[in-house]
């Protein structure tokens, strides 16, 4: 069973910015791109505890084929995507977007 799957406006922002530069570069390699944070996506909403802790409850997938990792959290029973990072810039720029763990 899979948890359902929910985007932070902000993770959904990146991953079209993504999209429209490696649609750019050659066309149908966005909507390649898409299709494999798709499936990185949906792997780690079967097992979510099976991917890298990387902050404060904060868990990393990577994305097969590009140098992307998507970063999420399991809460009340979904995932919920808060960035769509690019591995090699500005790194942990989405940890404000964890919640905190002190409520």
């Amino acid at each position: 069973m899979s948890l359902r799957i929910h985007f932070r406006p902000e993770a959904r922002a990146e991953l079209v910015e993504a999209w429209a530069w490696y649609e750019e570069q050659r066309p149908g390699l966005g909507d390649d791109l898409v299709a494999c944070v798709e499936a990185a996506i949906s792997k780690a909403a079967r097992q979510p505890e099976a991917y890298a802790h990387v902050y404060e409850g904060v868990r990393r997938v990577l994305v097969r084929r590009f140098p992307y990792g998507v970063f999420y959290v399991v809460e009340d029973g979904e995932l919920l995507v808060l960035a769509v990072a690019h591995a090699r810039r500005r790194p942990n720029f989405w940890r404000d977007r964890a919640p905190s763990r002190s409520q």
